[in-house]
């Protein structure tokens, strides 16, 4: 019986390392795929960063045909900064209404438990 037991216990380690082994093996392939992805998505912001930069400098040819040059730049350098001006506002906003940085209502249903366990434990 005891015999059976240890070769049980054996085999059953064994199956949990080689389990372990081939979890390892999985996860690593998969950081192998993450990593590659990671870089290819990089590699999109790029190209769409770069794409966004001659849009502009199309938008500014196409102005330049009926205006002068300086005064195409000029106009959609302006709209850009409208843009930007906008979105610099609506980030402050949000950061406004999620400050303070803390879980406050997490912290409230805590010291309610709390409250709630020191009122049982003095009954």
């Amino acid at each position: 019986m005891g015999e059976l037991v240890q070769r049980a216990s054996q085999q059953l380690t064994e199956l949990v390392r080689g389990e372990m082994r081939l979890a390892q093996a999985e996860m690593k392939e998969k950081g192998k795929r993450y990593g590659k992805g990671g870089g290819l998505f990089g590699g999109a912001g790029v190209v769409g960063f770069l794409m966004l930069q001659a849009l502009v400098a199309t938008a500014i040819a196409a102005l330049a045909v009926p205006l002068p040059v300086w005064a195409a730049a000029l106009i959609v350098t302006a709209v850009l900064g409208v843009i930007a001006a906008v979105m610099a506002l609506s980030g402050k906003k949000q950061m406004q209404q999620a400050a303070p940085p803390k879980p406050e209502q997490t912290i409230e249903n805590v010291k309610a438990d709390v409250a709630e366990i020191k009122g049982s434990a003095h009954r």
